[in-house]
């Protein structure tokens, strides 16, 4: 073992341990012993650096809010490191003494940060801060910050490494104060790193705690220092009014239950007619705060559609810290990204429960393949095994361990689906018909003409503000469990409706099961409730059914829904309208197949644009007739042509059609009924 005379870190050239006096104090149980001499270089140059510190720099720092009596009882100076200029932040461990300096760049070279000696590991900034139980303890991201707030005569602390580096340890020794705030930089790590810190700082209740919200005037990545310096903000208004309780509070007596048609108007304001689709996102979404209710979506849609639109929007009603969008990401760029690495286990820790995962483009198929497990939901904590590259150019095997189920969608412009993940997806499609294009391009010139009106007109919708504030609210019930009141009504109807099971159908009744839990948990509040067990009713399994006879078809066939209405708006109708004659009745024999030339002539005239050739050819017909919804043979008369038709086990030995075929009333159109009742009227 060599041990560094300058900073005090062992190095262990048989085990691979490293650390400091302190670990190495822990490991031999002596944890609690003070070294009666600390050998440190840095203490040593603590004054010198001090002395060095030019006007430029004072004033610079007199710039960020600090005062000369902060600056001096903290001695920060300045110094030369790693063949640059730095100004320097001296820290000390638990005990007292200066351990490591923290680096800033000089601002006149750049905005660098770092260590040294490098490779330290974390401190709380300053552990003095704590000696006083009696004040408002402000936990900010970054040392510059924290001493701005002393200036401000404010108490603060901050980790030196950043916003997901607070650990458990500090944790407990905050908890001892009164009241607790947590401060960091308005930007997705520090929203993240926010509700990290004050859950572990108020674990339970023992300390009041808040999360103070910077306003949005501090820009993205804005920091407590921002909003002294350039909103001339005040403390009072840090405290009061831009802090909230963690975990925040709601009064639900403002609530009503919703029903499915005031949801679909609120979710209407930026997304025009998918009524189906938008619901059963909107639900995906909330499913996300059950305990193993979760489900997932696949949108699958040619470009400029909207596929990614419909869940982003729905998204931005959900808190920011629960939503993950992420474009194409390999595996371990995700699992480095959002997990933690646990020092103690030497693993990446991934917590995934209660997020909602967006990807905006089919994710690296090693990502899918591993994430696998997670979207069929077999285990609740998986682990799986990732390679890096070492500091030698090697490989080094890491362990992984992915804990929860998160609500994940995916959306692809690619149509053909891997049988693997189909039957863990809903598969949804946005609907391209002319009306909803019309009002689409509507909204977007409204919102494009004027976008500061157009925002300030959507947030301030009572409807709207109320749904933010519902989910909220649903999210802080912290539901464990929700049971169903009526099993047998499920049983009864699920296999009523199918004749023949497949072996998916035992996915699918997970989601349709999924789908009415989420009906109960959008009303919460009128469920009977035990504990942290609620109880869905009959109520939430017609919605939930209701719902799923409107998108089961495509389910049923594994084919996105835009494939589904290709054969039916597209293909079945130039099949039939070229069989047909004109008395209106449909020739016994001799059908006559249509051409693919054909197809692509009546999708002109349907929805007014051309369709890819190539896409027909080599991605819809082979779906098409994978689902045995079609079958392709040669013109007996031009073997160069392939025609199409329906497929012939619809069609019965007298030429007449069967009564389940589905080609005679497509399942899924605007005629279609179950026990007599409309399910598009009475959905919409």
């Amino acid at each position: 073992m060599y041990f560094n005379t300058e900073t005090g870190q062992y190095d262990c050239k048989k085990c691979g341990a490293q650390g400091n006096l302190q670990t190495l104090r822990k490991h031999l149980g002596d944890e609690e012993s003070r070294p009666r001499r600390t050998i440190n270089s840095v203490t040593d140059k603590v004054e010198k650096y001090h002395q060095a510190l030019p006007i430029h720099i004072r004033e610079y720092l007199h710039e960020r809010g600090l005062t000369d009596a902060v600056i001096d009882a903290y001695k920060l100076g300045y110094g030369q490191f790693y063949r640059k200029q730095w100004i320097t932040i001296p820290i000390k461990d638990t005990y007292g003494n200066y351990v490591f300096f923290k680096l800033r760049q000089d601002p006149a070279f750049g905005n660098d940060k770092m260590t040294y000696p490098s490779g330290v590991e974390a401190q709380l900034y300053d552990w003095g801060a704590l000696e006083t139980s009696d004040s408002p303890l402000v936990v900010c991201e970054g040392e510059l910050d924290r001493l701005l707030l002393i200036s401000k005569g404010v108490l603060a602390v901050t980790s030196t490494h950043g916003a997901m580096t607070f650990n458990k340890e500090w944790a407990e020794r905050i908890q001892n104060l009164k009241e607790v705030y947590v401060c960091f930089d308005n930007d997705n790590a520090g929203r993240k790193g926010a509700e990290r810190t004050a859950k572990m700082v108020e674990d339970g209740g023992k300390v009041e705690t808040f999360i103070i919200t910077l306003p949005p005037e501090v820009g993205d990545g804005g920091d407590v220092t921002d909003y002294f310096t350039k909103l001339n903000g005040t403390v009072e208004d840090l405290f009061s009014k831009y802090a909230k309780p963690y975990p925040e509070r709601i009064d639900t007596s403002k609530f009503t239950p919703l029903t499915v048609n005031q949801l679909l108007a609120t979710l209407g304001l930026t997304i025009k007619h998918d009524a189906e689709n938008k619901l059963a996102t909107f639900l995906c979404e909330l499913s996300a705060y059950t305990e193993n209710a979760q489900f997932n979506i696949s949108y699958n849609a040619p470009s400029s559609t909207g596929k990614s639109y419909i869940p982003l929007e729905i998204s931005n009603l959900f808190p920011n810290q629960d939503v993950m969008k992420l474009g194409n990401c390999s595996p371990n760029a995700f699992f480095h990204e959002q997990g933690e690495f646990d020092k103690d286990t030497n693993t990446i820790v991934v917590d995934l429960s209660r997020k909602i995962i967006i990807f905006l483009d089919q994710p690296h198929a090693d990502l899918l393949e591993r994430l696998r497990s997670l979207l069929s939901h077999d285990e609740k904590e998986m682990q799986s095994k990732i390679t890096d590259k070492n500091e030698k150019g090697g490989n080094r095997t890491k362990t992984v361990i992915i804990k929860g189920f998160p609500s994940v969608i995916f959306c692809t412009a690619g149509l053909r689906i891997d049988e693997q993940e189909a039957t863990r997806f809903l598969l949804l499609s946005p609907e391209v018909n002319q009306e909803k294009i019309h009002e689409g391009i509507s909204a977007v010139i409204r919102k494009e003409a004027n976008s500061e009106s157009f925002t300030s007109w959507l947030e301030a919708d009572p409807g709207r503000i109320l749904l933010k504030e519902r989910i909220r609210a649903i999210k802080l019930e912290n539901a464990k469990e929700i049971n169903i009141v009526s099993p047998e009504r499920i049983e009864k109807r699920f296999l009523g409706d199918h004749q023949f099971l497949k072996p998916r159908h035992q996915r699918d009744i997970k989601r349709l099961l999924s789908l009415i839990k989420a009906f109960a948990l959008l009303n919460i509040w009128w469920r009977e409730q035990t504990d942290s067990t609620i109880m869905a009713n009959n109520e939430d399994i017609d919605a939930a059914f209701m719902l799923w006879d409107k998108i089961s078809v495509s389910q049923e066939l594994n084919l996105p829904p835009y494939i589904y209405d290709l054969y039916k708006d597209i293909i079945f109708p130039a099949w039939e309208e070229k069989n047909v004659g004109q008395d209106g009745i449909e020739k016994v024999v001799g059908t006559v197949g249509v051409t693919r030339q054909e197809v692509l002539s009546k999708h002109f005239a349907v929805y007014g644009r051309m369709l890819d050739t190539h896409q027909l050819r080599q991605q819809i017909l082979p779906m098409l007739e994978t689902a045995g919804l079609i079958i392709q043979e040669q013109d007996p008369d031009d073997k160069r042509k392939i025609l199409i038709f329906p497929s012939s086990h619809f069609q019965n030995s007298d030429g007449s059609k069967d009564a389940n075929d589905l080609t005679a009333n497509p399942p899924g159109n605007n005629s279609e009924t179950k026990g007599g009742v409309n399910v598009t009227e009475k959905l919409l």
